[in-house]
């Protein structure tokens, strides 16, 4: 988004070059971009391509365009020329006014909303096992993003596909009916996400004890596993399943029970929710009717077998079967189907499906076929493609062995929070509530953040001693710079209504907070559109940082003058907001004080 400033810096530079050099310039040739630290001003103008008109060397064009533009726009205080880089810095005047005006909005930042409707599709799990790390980032990046999304001024849908069907699901239901002996959550203490778990690793010890034991009589391992009794068993459940049988829709109704409760207090700890439940035992016979619409249209083709298939050869691909000979779905089916009945039911605009990156071809693929039949709405679909996270040997234990268990690694973090937070005795006037209330917010704020600030594209590696560290690139970093000006704010007793005197002039600290500040708006409208916490993340770290050199080298309780002490509370005020609500939108609390 292109301030006003930038706007008019544009408009002003396009003129430039028609009185200068008797020439037009498209304004999307003209670049801005921030002034590099080491160098005076705010925004530079890049004149390389101005050169092309003017026939003089950069300098010397940037120079004549700097002159231009200081005589007709009254903001610019000075300039200066390096190389082919015009080095743009606005007045006092300029920073004090943006101070007083846009910034002191309760709205600042957010955008009006602009018609369209979106979905944000994530967490979809399966209801054989409990939530796992993969599923935190995948949760936090969901949440995220659709939070930023409507603050950009979307009318957001947040859905979750529940993956509670299928053959994973009966092979926990099988083992709790040979090896359970009635156990509930209630009985065994256990989370119920955390029981069905601890059956569906069960099947899979006692499922190997029976391939070794085939095996050894002399099978293959193929063969051993299709004898194995226990998966013959649980495919038995599952075409039980399908045909209705009472007695395994009763036990699938309750088992489920037991999963959904887990995983709302997991959800409720991580702070994500949903609008929209959708669930494969309600989806899974859809997308027959695509199937037929596209074999219409020519765009499937059948092989001898019955088989239904498209042909994406020519599109880099291969062919995808998308209906089996004997007319069941192939997941592909489904997701076609689904997608269909989303659209109908909400006639969104757009729809986002967060998924790790190891289903990028089957999203190529079914968002290709979905346009090849020619559904309209298939131009705004998108896969919010992330990388797996990695954690330092050793340093979780998992239930399994093998997943790091999504509860465990919250626990984890608010015991690191309590741990880090004691050694700096920042808590001796909380009481107990108090105490367990900023652990959790600092805990989880930490594990966020971390995870949030990288770009989702990328695989990471998360350190949970890292995460929590008061000084760093860090969530509890910034969450402390937030205490920290809500402490000036109080000390000083501080009223968002007092009248606001202009200085008359500005400290670089001053300046460069609220260069900063005003930065908000531009890049809530880049995550937005990039789809990427990872931007909101690293710029309020900046914010933290640029806040924290301000408060150590300015005086703001004892200022010089009364105008002085006003205008920085005032700035100090503004900072706050700009933090707490950007950590909003990333799904992180901040406190008051810590």
């Amino acid at each position: 988004m292109a301030t006003s400033i930038q706007q008019t810096l544009i408009e002003q530079t396009v003129q430039a070059v028609k009185e200068l050099y008797a020439a037009d310039i498209p304004a999307a040739q003209i670049t801005l971009q921030e002034t590099r630290k080491e160098f005076e001003g705010q925004i530079t103008i890049v004149t390389f391509p101005v050169t092309r008109f003017s026939k003089k060397s950069p300098e010397q064009t940037g120079t004549e365009i700097g002159t231009f533009l200081k005589e007709r726009i009254s903001s610019i205080a000075d300039f200066n020329v390096i190389k082919g880089f015009l080095n743009i810095s606005l007045s006092d005047a300029y920073w004090i006014g943006l101070a007083n005006t846009s910034m002191l909005e309760d709205n600042y930042g957010k955008f009006p909303a602009n018609g369209r409707k979106l979905m944000v599709e994530y967490s979809s799990p399966n209801t054989n096992k409990p939530l796992h790390l993969g599923h935190i980032r995948n949760n936090l990046l969901g949440y995220s993003v659709a939070e930023i999304l409507k603050a950009y001024g979307y009318d957001v849908i947040k859905a979750n596909l529940v993956n509670d069907r299928g053959i994973h699901i009966c092979k926990s239901m099988l083992a709790w009916q040979k090896y359970g002996n009635g156990e509930t959550p209630e009985s065994s203490g256990l989370k119920g996400d955390h029981l069905v778990g601890k059956y569906y690793v069960i099947f899979d010890k006692e499922y190997k004890k029976e391939i070794d034991a085939l095996k050894a009589e002399g099978q293959l391992e193929e063969e051993a596993k299709k004898n194995a009794p226990l998966m013959k068993e649980a495919q038995l459940m599952l075409q039980k399943w399908e045909a209705n049988d009472e007695e395994v829709i009763q036990l699938w109704k309750t088992m489920n029970g037991w999963v959904y409760a887990g995983f709302e207090k997991t959800y409720k700890q991580l702070g994500v929710d949903f609008d929209k439940f959708y669930y494969e035992s309600n989806t899974y016979l859809l997308g027959k009717d695509i199937i037929q619409e596209g074999l219409d249209k020519g765009v499937f083709f059948k092989k001898e077998d019955n088989s239904v298939w498209i042909d994406l050869t020519d599109e880099g691909l291969d062919q995808k079967l998308v209906l089996r000979g004997d007319g069941t779905s192939v997941y592909i089916t489904q997701d076609l189907g689904t997608a269909q009945l989303k659209y109908d039911e909400f006639q969104m605009d757009e729809s986002i499906y967060v998924v790790g990156n190891e289903q990028d071809y089957h999203f190529k693929v079914l968002f290709l076929i979905l346009k090849k039949i020619g559904k309209s709405w298939a131009e705004g679909l998108f896969h919010l493609s992330y990388g797996m996270v990695d954690l330092p040997s050793g340093k979780m234990k998992s239930r399994e062995g093998t997943v790091v268990d999504a509860d465990d690694l919250m626990q984890e973090m608010l015991e690191t929070a309590k741990t880090r937070t004691e050694e700096l005795g920042k808590t001796d006037d909380f009481s107990e509530e108090e105490k367990a209330d900023l652990y959790d917010t600092i805990g989880m704020g930490a594990l966020k953040y971390f995870l949030l600030k990288v770009d989702p594209k990328k695989r990471l590696l998360f350190d949970p001693n890292e995460s929590v560290d008061f000084q760093g690139h860090t969530g509890p970093f910034i969450q402390y710079t937030h205490a920290r000006i809500k402490s000036v704010l109080r000390r000083a007793d501080y009223s968002s209504s007092v009248a606001v005197v202009n200085p008359e002039q500005l400290s670089v600290y001053e300046r460069d907070l609220i260069n900063a500040l005003s930065n908000y708006p531009a890049i809530l409208e880049t995550a937005a559109k990039e789809f990427s916490p990872a931007h909101l993340a690293n710029y309020v770290y900046e914010i933290a940082k640029i806040y924290n050199k301000f408060y150590h080298e300015e005086s703001i309780l004892k200022a010089e003058d009364e105008t002085a002490k006003i205008f920085r509370l005032h700035l100090s005020a503004i900072s706050a907001k700009v933090i707490a609500e950007s950590m909003r939108l990333l799904g992180i609390r901040v406190p008051e004080r810590m």
